[in-house]
Parts: C-alpha cells; sequence; structure tokens
C-alpha cells in the first residue's frame, strides 16, 4: 500500500491533500452551524454562503504561502502541528471578519466550534497518516518480482504468500506462452519490460526462481538485471531442497562468482585419487585461502593420513577444528596431525616428513600480497625461496613421491619482488627435478582466487556494506579469476600429470575489468554508482593509482607454446630452466646478501636473474630485517646428505 503511495506523482498527492482539506474545511463550517443551531434551523443565506467561500479559500491560501503542502507527510509532527494551527486561528478571525463586514449570521460560538473540528480533521488525518509509515503497519513485507513463471517460480509465489517477509508483485519470463497472462492472480511480463516494472512499482528484489540453472545461463540473466541496480536473490537448488536441507523460500544473493559464468567441469577421477587415496599426504599453509579448500578436498579422497602444516596457530587450529567437527559428523575415521612450523625450517621439514612417511605433499605456504611482500623483501625471499627449497630438499631425502607447487601467474614476467620469488621458486624445484632422486616436482600456475585473503571481492564487499567508496588502483586494470574450489580441485588434479619439472596453467577463462566488477558488485547489492552521470548515487569510486610493483593485467605463460593436456582446464607451459649449478649459484648469492642485510643487491640478483623480472620502480631500500643465517652446521649437515643422494 504504502510503495503504491509513493509512486503517486508528487501534482497529484498536491490535489489529493488540497481536496482532502477544501472538504475538511466544508465539514468544519456545516457542522459548526449545526451544533449552534440544531439542523432545522441550520439554513443558509446567500451572506453565510460567501462566508464559507471567503473562510475556506484564504485558509487554503495561507496552507500554500506556508508550505503546508510541501511538508512531507510522513515526518508530520509537533512543529507541523502548530504551523496549521496558527493558520486556522487566522481562518478564525477572518471567520468573525467576514460575517461583520458582509453582515452575514455568525453566532459567536461557531468561528471557535470550527477552529477545533478544522483542526482535528486536519491534523489528525496526517498524523495517522505518518504514524502508518512509521509503524509500517501496512507495509510489513517487501515486494519482490519472481524471474521464471514456471513450477518453481508458481511454488515459490505460493510459499512467499504464507510467510511475512515478502510480497509477490510479478513474474518475469522469457517464454512468450506467459507474457501478458496472470499466474496465480500475478502478470507476467517479458524480461524486456523491467523499466515499465520499475516504473509501476518502483525499487524491488528480483528472485530467481530457476532450479538448476546452467551457469552460463545465469550469468546472461544477471547482465540483463544488473543494469537496473536491482538485487538480486536465488532459490535453493534443487537438491537441497529435496534433501530437505533448505526450503524453497531460503533465498541467497548472488556470488560474484555466478558472474564469471564458468560451466563446471567433472573432475577425472584417476587423477583426483592418484596422489591422496590411501596415501600420507601434507599440505604446507593449510590455514590459508588455497591451503584450506586443498585440505577439503583431499580428505573427500581418502587418503590414509593428512598432515597440515601452518605457522598460523590460528589459522592451523581453525582448518583443524573444521575438519575435525566434519569427521565427527560423518564418521570418517581419518587421522589429522596439525604441526605448527616454517617451511624454512628445514630440520623440522624434514623430522615431520620422516616422521609420518609423507608421500604426497602440496606446497601452498607463501608470502602472496604484492604490496606487503614489496616492502619486506628479505622475509619474501626467505619465506617463498627458500622455504621452498628447505621443503623440497627434505621431500627428496624422505624419498617423497610428488611434490606439487602452488604458484601465480604473477611469476610470468614478474614486475614486483613476490611474482619474482615465486619465479625463483619454481627454477629451484625445476632445477631439483632434473637430478637424479625418486620425488616428482610439478608446479601449477593460476591467478586470483575469489574470496581469497588477497582477493578484492570481500574488499569490496566490506566497502559497499559501509557505504563506500570503493578503491582502485586503476580504472583499466584486469585480472584472472577463478573460484577457490575450482582452483583446488584443479592443482589435485594437474599434480597427477607430468614426469617431473612440469609447469602446469589453469585455464582462467576470460579476464575481467575491475572496474566492471566493482559496478556489477555495487549493483548486485541493488545500490547504485555515484558519479558525474549519477550524482545521487549511493557508492562512489576512488582511484587510488598502482601499487609498487603492481601490472595492469597478469599472464599466465612466459612463451606463447602451452600445450593442451587430456584435461580441457590444464595447459603444461614449455617454460625456460636452469641447470641445478645456476640455481644454486644463485641461491647462494642471495643467501650471501640476505645475511648482509643488503636489500639492494638482493633486488640486483633477481633482476640479473633469468627471471625476466622488471620492477615498475626501484624504491630506495630502507629495510634492515635480521634473519636467521640459512646455512647453520645441522643445515649443511643436511645439505650434504642431500649432494650425496642426488650427485
Amino acid at each position: 500500500m504504502i510503495r503504491k503511495i509513493d509512486l503517486i506523482p508528487s501534482s497529484i498527492k498536491y490535489l489529493i491533500a488540497l481536496g482532502f482539506d477544501l472538504f475538511a474545511l466544508t465539514i468544519a463550517f456545516f457542522i459548526s452551524y449545526f451544533i449552534r443551531m440544531g439542523l432545522t434551523d441550520s439554513t443558509f443565506s446567500q451572506a453565510e454562503w460567501i462566508v464559507f467561500s471567503i473562510v475556506s479559500v484564504s485558509t487554503l491560501l495561507l496552507f500554500i504561502k506556508f508550505d503546508v503542502y510541501r511538508s512531507v507527510v510522513r515526518y508530520f509532527n509537533a512543529k507541523a502541528f502548530l504551523k496549521i494551527f496558527l493558520i486556522l486561528i487566522s481562518s478564525t478571525v477572518i471567520f468573525y471578519a467576514a460575517g461583520f463586514f458582509i453582515d452575514a449570521f455568525v453566532p459567536r460560538s461557531v468561528p471557535i466550534v470550527f477552529l477545533v473540528l478544522a483542526t482535528l480533521q486536519i491534523t489528525s488525518a496526517r498524523a495517522i497518516f505518518g504514524l502508518i509509515f512509521e509503524k509500517k503497519w501496512f507495509d510489513e513485507r517487501e515486494g519482490v518480482v519472481i524471474y521464471g513463471a514456471s513450477s518453481t517460480g508458481r511454488e515459490l509465489v505460493n510459499a512467499l504468500t504464507l510467510g511475512k517477509k515478502y510480497q509477490p508483485l510479478a513474474y518475469i519470463d522469457e517464454k512468450k506462452r506467459y507474457q501478458g497472462r496472470n499466474v496465480l492472480g500475478l502478470k507476467v511480463y517479458s524480461h524486456k519490460e523491467v523499466s515499465k516494472l520499475l516504473k509501476k512499482y518502483g525499487k524491488f528484489k528480483v528472485l530467481i526462481a530457476i532450479s538448476n540453472v546452467d551457469p552460463i545461463r545465469l550469468k546472461q540473466i544477471v547482465d540483463e538485471l544488473e543494469p537496473y541496480a536491482l538485487e538480486l536473490l536465488t532459490v535453493p537448488t534443487m537438491s537441497d531442497m529435496v534433501s530437505g536441507k533448505r526450503t524453497i523460500d531460503e533465498l541467497r544473493e548472488i556470488s560474484v562468482k555466478e558472474l564469471l559464468g564458468r560451466k563446471a567441469v567433472s573432475p577425472i577421477p584417476e587423477l583426483l585419487s592418484a596422489n591422496i587415496t590411501n596415501k600420507i599426504v601434507l599440505v604446507s599453509g593449510a590455514g590459508g585461502s588455497i591451503g584450506k579448500e586443498l585440505c577439503r578436498q583431499i580428505v573427500s579422497n581418502l587418503p590414509k593420513k593428512l598432515i597440515l602444516l601452518d605457522v598460523s596457530e590460528a589459522f592451523l587450529y581453525e582448518i583443524h577444528q573444521e575438519l575435525t567437527e566434519q569427521f565427527a559428523e560423518t564418521g570418517n575415521p581419518l587421522e589429522l596431525v596439525p604441526v605448527i612450523g616454517n617451511v624454512q625450517d628445514g630440520l623440522l621439514m624434514k623430522q615431520a616428513i620422516q616422521q609420518h612417511r609423507v608421500q604426497t605433499i602440496y606446497h601452498a605456504a607463501a608470502y602472496k600480497h604484492v604490496p606487503m611482500v614489496e616492502g619486506n623483501v628479505i622475509a619474501g625471499i626467505t619465506n617463498n625461496v627458500f622455504g621452498t627449497y628447505e621443503i623440497a630438499k627434505a621431500a627428496i631425502l624422505c624419498q617423497v613421491e610428488t611434490f606439487v607447487l602452488v604458484s601465480t601467474d604473477k611469476a610470468v614476467r614478474p614486475t614486483n619482488v613476490m611474482g619474482a620469488t615465486k619465479r625463483m621458486a619454481e627454477l629451484v624445484l625445476q632445477g631439483l627435478a632434473n637430478k637424479e632422486h625418486v620425488t616428482r616436482f610439478v608446479m601449477v600456475r593460476f591467478g586470483n582466487v575469489l574470496g581469497s585473503s588477497g582477493s578484492v571481492v570481500p574488499l569490496f564487499k566490506k566497502q559497499i556494506q559501509r557505504g563506500g567508496p570503493i578503491t582502485i588502483t586503476h580504472p583499466d586494470i584486469i585480472r584472472y579469476f577463478m573460484t577457490i574450489p575450482e582452483a583446488a580441485q584443479l592443482v589435485l588434479q594437474a599434480g597427477a600429470m607430468g614426469s617431473g619439472g612440469d609447469v602446469f596453467v589453469l585455464d582462467m577463462g576470460s579476464p575481467v575489468k575491475i572496474l566492471d566488477l566493482a559496478h556489477k558488485m555495487t549493483h548486485l547489492m541493488g545500490l547504485t554508482i555515484k558519479d558525474d552521470d549519477n550524482p545521487e548515487g549511493d557508492i562512489a569510486i576512488q582511484f587510488s593509482g598502482l601499487r609498487p610493483g603492481e601490472k595492469l593485467y597478469e599472464e599466465l605463460l612466459i612463451d606463447d607454446n602451452a600445450k593442451k593436456t587430456f584435461h580441457e582446464r590444464i595447459l603444461t607451459a614449455n617454460e625456460r630452466y636452469l641447470p641445478w649449478v645456476e640455481v644454486e649459484a644463485i641461491l647462494n648469492a642471495l643467501t650471501q646478501s640476505i645475511e648482509n642485510d643488503d636489500v639492494d643487491a638482493i633486488r640486483n640478483i633477481l633482476i640479473e636473474a633469468p627471471l625476466e623480472y622488471r620492477p615498475t620502480s626501484l624504491p630506495k631500500s630502507t629495510e634492515s630485517q635480521s634473519s636467521p643465517t640459512l646455512k647453520n652446521k645441522e643445515e649443511a649437515s643436511l645439505d650434504a646428505s642431500l649432494q650425496s643422494i642426488t650427485a
């Protein structure tokens, strides 16, 4: 009801208010004579009619003059009441004066009764209307439009009608046989008539009632509706409804991953189970975004034991607790072993791997935030390069079967230290892969994942929820995106491919312009972008400039000679590698520079190494970071053991 009142044009509301006040003044005028004279004696001469005309017209003119009709009725308060009351007192004075000058019959009590009756009618109506708005007596349910008039849409309408949250207004459907007709009392509109619905109902939510909709089709629907800045919700999947996990009216927001429109590719079971089923598996960085998802998917492939390794006690506890609770519910007898430790500690890595007889390692531990590593070069080198080297050495010594490095697209022609360290880590493993041992080294490279700690998506969501602004480094910046579950699943499968030293690249689909992503996220939450074209919008966008080492776009290949594998989303890259002697020389130079706390020398080593590292800027380092010596006596003996095995 209130929604429809809001949509009435201001001019019509003005005429309605004017008409009501005239009606109230008329009633007050004649009732005041009736109370004084009685029904039989309440006859009016021409003079009384003239007085009535003068009083009513002058009152309405005073209302107009003092902006009574410009006030918003829903916010009627004591100040507005006082203004109307003072005007009506003036009208009462005019009543007496008109009766005197026109020589009309105006008993002394009649104008007083008129004042009381007019005040009660005019102010009470406004007060009641404001109270209705404030208490929302007739506005308990929010208006929604159902996208889809088929069986799911009809079931949703029936469910919502019984509830108290949403009021179905209409359907949208692309099928012409439905359009223009009524279904369950609601009219069906074409998907091209959204603007017509907005004009009729104002802002509303759209509930997409197409169960098990294809991701590509869902993206098309979202693309059609997104420009209207309408909040979109979807019904649960059919499997969830059939299993009883959720009911049809338990709606959820459209997630950003559905903007990608990527159709899920069924995994190849042989690849998923090859390195996991009945094997002892270790995940480094198990508490990180990718590490957690790797753990979740690993346990579903029935390993013999899973070792969770992370330097953060809090993150390690979180994933261990999640999996423990899951096992309690499902009765999974899998043994979980949480290990707090740093991959830079080679002796600890050797001890953990040897003690648990690890057969497969997924190395996801890394510093990955570009600005953080750019400002902490020594920490980035010691963790991303030497951490990888230490755990890889331990894997060789303990005869681990498979070692999978989770790499990044920023390793391709890096412009920042983080990317350079990840490419150097790849070279370390490629060099080790060419030595004689049983461990098979595999590297898997991919871009940004939605929802990770380093992703823009959770940042944008927080900024939108607090009213903006959304901060973007550059209007033309683009990135590849993939969901965390898809990335983890492909990492597990890619890890089962190759003979050793292979670099695999995940098919990330088409790149996404970050500015477009910000627009879409804002619109999907029912808000508009505030800019020069729409100064009354909800959320502003600010451009902060590219950060040190940040690219406008990322690449996944150094060469363009990627080859297809038997998995449609996994490619193999033909990347340059170095003999171990050259890799070792670079590591020794880096070690010496770290011991000297010489960040400038470290940068120069990275530039001169065959990493294709070309920093966008070379800030003069003021960094002085202490780090543990990487080659103490015990580690030297570990190196000697490694050399004797791999010589």
